[in-house]
C-alpha cells in the first residue's frame, strides 16, 4: 500500500520544512512519502501565543489549498495551536507531534519532561498536554534557550543545551524525555547515548501513529466536535480564501 502523509511545518522557514519530512521520512515505513508542506503566509518561527494562534491558520490554510491525495496529516509544531480546527477541516487523521511525543513517551517510562526551544513556549506546551489530558504525566516543561532560528546555526552546540536541559528535567522526576520542537529532530539519538533514558522525537512517532491508523483504516470521527462545519456558511472578509471554499465540510458523519 503506498501512503501519503503531509508534514505540515508550522512556520515560514522552507529549509526547516525540508528537515522535518527528511526526519519523518527516515522514521516512515516503506512505502510511505512524508511530503513536507511550509504555510505561504506567517512567522518565520513560532515562540509564543500570538504567533501560535497565527499560524494555526496559516496551517490549515495550507492544507485547504492542497489539490493532491494524501493519506494522513502531522502537524509539527510542537504546543501549537490548530490540531482540532484541522481534525474539523480534514477526514483524514491528523497526528501533533505534541499528542504524538507525549503518547509515546506514556508507554516507555512513568513521567516525561519536555526540553524545548525558549521560555515563551513553555506555557503553551503546558497547555497542549492539559487539553490532550497528558499533565499529570509530565514531570515539567523547560526551555534550553535555544531560539528556533539557532537550532541548525551549530547542532553541537544546541545538543550541548539540550543536554544540560534534559539533566534538570530528569531532576524533576522524568525517566523519558520528549524533544519540545520539530527542529530538535534527530538528536533524541544523541541524547539518549548521553542521558541514558528514552528520548522521543515527535516528528518520527508522528509519522509511525499515523501510519498505524492509516493501516487500521481510521478516519477522523464526523460526530461530536470534529463533525464538518457548516459548509455554506458565509465568512465576511476573511484571507483564507481556500477554507472558506474547502469542499471539506461537505463530508457526511459515517
Amino acid at each position: 500500500m503506498t501512503v501519503r502523509i503531509l508534514a505540515v511545518n508550522c512556520n515560514t522557514d522552507a529549509a526547516m520544512t525540508t528537515a522535518i519530512a527528511t526526519a519523518g521520512q527516515a522514521a516512515a515505513s516503506a512505502g510511505t512519502t512524508v511530503v513536507g508542506v511550509t504555510p505561504a503566509w506567517g512567522p518565520a518561527s513560532a515562540e509564543g501565543y500570538v504567533e501560535s494562534f497565527v499560524t494555526a491558520a496559516a496551517v490549515m490554510d495550507a492544507v485547504a489549498r492542497r489539490t493532491d491525495a494524501f493519506d494522513a496529516v502531522v502537524m509539527a509544531g510542537f504546543g501549537e495551536h490548530g490540531r482540532e480546527g484541522m481534525r474539523q477541516l480534514v477526514p483524514q487523521p491528523v497526528v501533533d507531534i505534541t499528542e504524538a511525543a507525549a503518547f509515546a513517551a506514556c508507554l516507555l517510562g512513568h513521567r516525561f519532561g519536555v526540553v524545548t526551544t525558549v521560555g515563551s513556549t513553555v506555557a503553551g506546551i503546558r497547555d497542549s498536554l492539559m487539553t490532550m489530558g497528558m499533565s499529570a504525566r509530565c514531570s515539567s516543561v523547560r526551555a534550553a534557550d535555544v531560539p528556533i532560528s539557532a537550532i541548525d546555526a551549530d547542532v553541537a552546540r544546541t545538543a550541548d543545551a539540550l543536554e544540560e536541559t534534559g539533566r534538570a528535567v530528569m531532576v524533576d522526576g522524568a525517566d523519558v524525555l520528549v524533544l519540545g520542537c520539530a527542529g530538535f529532530a534527530g538528536l533524541d539519538a544523541e541524547l539518549e547515548r548521553r542521558l541514558g533514558v528514552p528520548v522521543v522525537d515527535g516528528v518520527a512517532a508522528a509519522v509511525r501513529f499515523a501510519e498505524s491508523l492509516i493501516a487500521l483504516g481510521k478516519r477522523t470521527s464526523a460526530h461530536g466536535p470534529y463533525a464538518p462545519r457548516a459548509a455554506h456558511k458565509r465568512w465576511t472578509g476573511a484571507p483564507l480564501g481556500s477554507l472558506m471554499s474547502s469542499d471539506s465540510g461537505e463530508r457526511t458523519p459515517e
